[in-house]
């Protein structure tokens, strides 16, 4: 399996002296420590920046090394905002399933969507046909049918 981390909350932590995030190092590796999984992957960390700070040339970025890659199990953890942006760029790779995930809270909090979403994405990625998804709030959705809803604090169906 190739991870490929992009920032986003999932990855943020708080800096007590700015009083503000900032995205830090991935933490896909320490969740799956923590949690006693014996998942064979290789990590590629293409970013460190908020999804709304994402350009099309990152985009771009991302879709490349998905086709370049040997692997045919694709996780990339993302910012929420765009999201569903990314997913659509990436849609007509042939020949892979990748599967976009992140979090409403960073994985350091206490309280945290993080590691229920990156299990469900690895899960994802184990049983679905080739294609590209969003998992996230225990589902999994097909890129091209899935918007963020902001005010509920979700994902949904389009």
């Amino acid at each position: 399996m190739l991870i490929l981390t992009t920032g986003g909350t999932i990855d943020k932590i708080y800096f007590d002296a700015s009083s503000q995030f900032e995205v830090g190092a991935p933490t896909v590796p320490h969740i799956f420590e923590d949690v006693g999984a014996e998942i064979d992957y290789e990590l590629i960390s293409l970013f460190r920046k908020d999804s709304l700070e994402m350009t099309d040339e990152d985009r771009e970025k991302i879709r490349q090394n998905c086709a370049d890659t040997s692997h045919r199990q694709i996780l990339i953890t993302h910012g929420t905002d765009t999201m569903a942006m990314t997913a659509e760029v990436l849609r007509n790779l042939e020949g892979k399933i990748i599967v976009l995930t992140g979090a409403m809270a960073p994985s350091r909090f206490r309280v945290t969507d993080a590691i229920f979403n990156v299990g469900t994405a690895v899960g994802a990625l184990q049983s679905m046909a080739n294609g590209v998804y969003i998992a996230m709030n225990g589902n999994i959705f097909e890129a091209g049918k899935v918007r963020k809803n902001c005010d509920a604090g979700k994902f949904e169906t389009l």
